[in-house]
Protein backbone atom coordinates (compact mmCIF):
# COMPACT_ATOMS: atom_id res chain seq x y z
CA UNK A 1 0.00 0.00 0.00
CA UNK A 2 1.40 3.71 -1.06
CA UNK A 3 2.34 5.48 2.25
CA UNK A 4 0.91 9.38 2.57
CA UNK A 5 3.19 10.70 0.79
CA UNK A 6 2.88 8.91 -2.43
CA UNK A 7 -0.68 8.69 -2.17
CA UNK A 8 -1.41 12.57 -2.25
CA UNK A 9 -0.94 14.32 -5.71
CA UNK A 10 1.92 13.70 -8.31
CA UNK A 11 5.33 11.75 -8.15
CA UNK A 12 8.00 11.38 -10.60
CA UNK A 13 10.57 9.12 -10.25
CA UNK A 14 13.89 8.43 -11.90
CA UNK A 15 11.52 9.78 -15.11
CA UNK A 16 13.70 9.86 -18.99
CA UNK A 17 12.49 11.18 -21.81
CA UNK A 18 14.19 10.29 -25.60
CA UNK A 19 12.86 12.12 -28.31
CA UNK A 20 14.08 10.93 -31.30
CA UNK A 21 17.97 9.91 -30.74
CA UNK A 22 18.14 12.27 -28.28
CA UNK A 23 17.94 12.22 -24.72
CA UNK A 24 16.42 15.13 -23.34
CA UNK A 25 15.97 14.20 -19.84
CA UNK A 26 17.18 11.30 -17.51
CA UNK A 27 17.02 10.39 -13.85
CA UNK A 28 14.44 13.27 -12.93
CA UNK A 29 12.43 13.20 -9.85
CA UNK A 30 9.89 15.35 -8.64
CA UNK A 31 6.60 16.16 -6.34
CA UNK A 32 3.69 17.78 -6.81
CA UNK A 33 1.59 18.17 -3.56
CA UNK A 34 -1.82 19.46 -3.24
CA UNK A 35 -3.12 22.45 -1.49
CA UNK A 36 0.63 23.86 -2.48
CA UNK A 37 2.67 25.70 -5.19
CA UNK A 38 5.55 23.93 -6.00
CA UNK A 39 8.13 25.84 -8.25
CA UNK A 40 9.86 23.68 -10.89
CA UNK A 41 13.10 25.74 -11.49
CA UNK A 42 15.64 25.38 -13.96
CA UNK A 43 17.05 27.19 -16.69
CA UNK A 44 15.58 27.65 -20.37
CA UNK A 45 16.83 24.53 -22.11
CA UNK A 46 16.76 21.93 -19.40
CA UNK A 47 13.91 20.02 -20.29
CA UNK A 48 10.87 21.92 -17.98
CA UNK A 49 8.84 21.74 -20.67
CA UNK A 50 9.09 18.14 -21.75
CA UNK A 51 8.67 17.28 -18.64
CA UNK A 52 5.23 18.49 -17.42
CA UNK A 53 4.30 17.00 -21.10
CA UNK A 54 5.28 13.98 -19.48
CA UNK A 55 3.55 13.81 -16.84
CA UNK A 56 0.33 14.47 -18.39
CA UNK A 57 1.40 12.53 -21.11
CA UNK A 58 1.53 14.20 -24.27
CA UNK A 59 5.00 12.56 -24.82
CA UNK A 60 5.71 9.00 -23.60
CA UNK A 61 8.56 8.44 -20.80
CA UNK A 62 10.71 5.44 -21.22
CA UNK A 63 12.25 5.42 -17.60
CA UNK A 64 11.05 5.51 -14.17
CA UNK A 65 7.67 6.00 -12.83
CA UNK A 66 4.88 9.23 -12.67
CA UNK A 67 2.15 8.34 -10.34
CA UNK A 68 -1.11 10.65 -9.27
CA UNK A 69 -2.57 9.19 -5.82
CA UNK A 70 -0.07 6.29 -5.66
CA UNK A 71 -1.35 4.85 -8.64
CA UNK A 72 0.38 4.67 -12.21
CA UNK A 73 -0.46 7.41 -14.90
CA UNK A 74 -0.30 4.77 -17.44
CA UNK A 75 -3.43 2.75 -15.99
CA UNK A 76 -5.83 6.02 -16.77
CA UNK A 77 -7.67 6.82 -20.00
CA UNK A 78 -5.08 10.27 -21.05
CA UNK A 79 -8.72 12.28 -21.11
CA UNK A 80 -9.20 11.21 -17.58
CA UNK A 81 -5.93 12.36 -16.53
CA UNK A 82 -5.84 15.06 -18.26
CA UNK A 83 -9.15 16.09 -16.48
CA UNK A 84 -7.16 15.42 -13.35
CA UNK A 85 -4.72 17.22 -13.66
CA UNK A 86 -4.63 20.38 -16.11
CA UNK A 87 -1.57 21.58 -18.44
CA UNK A 88 -1.35 25.00 -19.79
CA UNK A 89 1.35 25.67 -22.06
CA UNK A 90 3.68 28.31 -22.40
CA UNK A 91 2.46 29.72 -25.10
CA UNK A 92 -1.68 28.77 -25.12
CA UNK A 93 -3.52 28.29 -28.28
CA UNK A 94 -6.57 30.37 -28.33
CA UNK A 95 -9.22 28.68 -30.92
CA UNK A 96 -11.32 31.20 -33.56
CA UNK A 97 -14.39 32.80 -31.73
CA UNK A 98 -15.03 34.34 -28.18
CA UNK A 99 -13.23 33.97 -25.01
CA UNK A 100 -16.98 31.35 -23.85
CA UNK A 101 -15.83 29.39 -27.36
CA UNK A 102 -12.91 28.45 -26.10
CA UNK A 103 -13.92 27.51 -22.94
CA UNK A 104 -16.89 25.22 -23.98
CA UNK A 105 -14.37 23.78 -26.64
CA UNK A 106 -14.99 20.23 -26.21
CA UNK A 107 -17.34 20.49 -23.09
CA UNK A 108 -20.82 20.29 -24.39
CA UNK A 109 -21.79 20.18 -21.34
CA UNK A 110 -20.82 23.07 -19.35
CA UNK A 111 -23.26 25.59 -17.81
CA UNK A 112 -23.36 29.17 -17.81
CA UNK A 113 -22.12 29.21 -14.38
CA UNK A 114 -19.56 26.66 -14.48
CA UNK A 115 -18.08 28.96 -17.52
CA UNK A 116 -18.91 31.79 -14.86
CA UNK A 117 -16.70 30.15 -12.11
CA UNK A 118 -13.93 29.58 -14.28
CA UNK A 119 -13.24 32.83 -15.09
CA UNK A 120 -13.45 34.27 -11.83
CA UNK A 121 -10.97 31.60 -11.02
CA UNK A 122 -8.95 33.19 -13.39
CA UNK A 123 -9.45 36.51 -11.59
CA UNK A 124 -11.58 37.18 -14.59
CA UNK A 125 -15.52 39.13 -14.80
CA UNK A 126 -18.13 37.33 -16.45
CA UNK A 127 -18.36 40.20 -19.55
CA UNK A 128 -15.26 38.67 -20.39
CA UNK A 129 -16.59 35.82 -21.69
CA UNK A 130 -17.63 37.81 -24.96
CA UNK A 131 -14.62 39.08 -25.87
CA UNK A 132 -13.04 38.04 -29.30
CA UNK A 133 -10.12 35.57 -28.19
CA UNK A 134 -7.65 36.64 -31.07
CA UNK A 135 -8.23 40.24 -29.58
CA UNK A 136 -6.45 39.50 -25.95
CA UNK A 137 -2.99 40.40 -24.80
CA UNK A 138 -0.31 37.91 -23.49
CA UNK A 139 -1.88 38.43 -19.74
CA UNK A 140 -5.24 38.16 -21.12
CA UNK A 141 -4.20 34.98 -23.16
CA UNK A 142 -2.75 33.03 -20.13
CA UNK A 143 -5.64 33.92 -17.87
CA UNK A 144 -7.95 32.41 -20.45
CA UNK A 145 -6.20 29.21 -21.01
CA UNK A 146 -5.77 28.72 -16.91
CA UNK A 147 -9.91 29.18 -16.68
CA UNK A 148 -10.26 26.77 -19.97
CA UNK A 149 -8.14 23.97 -17.78
CA UNK A 150 -10.19 24.98 -14.64
CA UNK A 151 -13.20 24.10 -16.52
CA UNK A 152 -11.88 20.49 -16.46
CA UNK A 153 -12.41 20.46 -12.64
CA UNK A 154 -8.43 19.45 -11.78
CA UNK A 155 -7.13 18.52 -8.75
CA UNK A 156 -4.06 19.24 -9.80
CA UNK A 157 -2.17 22.15 -12.42
CA UNK A 158 0.54 22.33 -14.45
CA UNK A 159 1.69 25.94 -15.82
CA UNK A 160 4.98 26.30 -17.96
CA UNK A 161 6.40 29.43 -17.81
CA UNK A 162 3.14 31.06 -17.26
CA UNK A 163 4.60 34.69 -16.85
CA UNK A 164 7.11 34.26 -19.33
CA UNK A 165 6.97 37.72 -21.71
CA UNK A 166 4.52 39.53 -19.18
CA UNK A 167 5.17 42.78 -17.54
CA UNK A 168 5.25 42.91 -13.92
CA UNK A 169 2.04 44.05 -13.16
CA UNK A 170 0.33 40.98 -15.45
CA UNK A 171 3.08 38.20 -13.79
CA UNK A 172 1.61 39.60 -10.13
CA UNK A 173 -2.14 39.09 -11.37
CA UNK A 174 -0.95 35.46 -12.40
CA UNK A 175 1.02 34.68 -9.10
CA UNK A 176 -2.24 35.94 -7.11
CA UNK A 177 -4.58 33.85 -9.48
CA UNK A 178 -2.41 31.10 -8.14
CA UNK A 179 -2.25 31.57 -4.88
CA UNK A 180 -6.02 31.70 -4.64
CA UNK A 181 -6.63 28.31 -6.32
CA UNK A 182 -3.95 26.58 -4.09
CA UNK A 183 -5.73 28.14 -0.77
CA UNK A 184 -8.72 26.02 -2.20
CA UNK A 185 -7.12 22.79 -2.38
CA UNK A 186 -5.07 22.68 -5.71
CA UNK A 187 -2.03 21.58 -6.10
CA UNK A 188 0.29 23.39 -8.81
CA UNK A 189 3.28 23.23 -10.49
CA UNK A 190 5.00 26.34 -12.37
CA UNK A 191 8.17 25.50 -14.35
CA UNK A 192 9.64 28.62 -14.49
CA UNK A 193 13.18 30.57 -14.79
CA UNK A 194 11.58 33.59 -13.15
CA UNK A 195 13.29 33.38 -9.92
CA UNK A 196 11.64 36.75 -8.32
CA UNK A 197 8.03 35.23 -9.31
CA UNK A 198 9.16 32.04 -7.18
CA UNK A 199 10.16 34.00 -4.44
CA UNK A 200 6.83 35.64 -4.34
CA UNK A 201 4.62 32.96 -5.09
CA UNK A 202 5.54 29.67 -4.80
CA UNK A 203 5.56 27.33 -1.58
CA UNK A 204 8.35 24.73 -2.41
CA UNK A 205 10.67 24.30 -5.00
CA UNK A 206 11.85 21.21 -6.65
CA UNK A 207 15.12 21.59 -9.20
CA UNK A 208 15.71 20.08 -12.75
CA UNK A 209 19.21 19.57 -12.88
Amino acid sequence: MAGRDEAEGMRARDVGVTLGERRVLGGVDLRIPRAQVTGLLAPSGAGKSTLLRALVRLIEADAGSITLDGEDIRSFDARVLRRRVGFVAQTPAMLPGSVADNLRHGLDDLTDDALTDALHAASLDEAFAEREADELSGGERARVALARALTRGPELLLLDEPTAALDEGAAKRIGETLRSLCDRGLGICVATHDRHFADAWVDRREHLQ
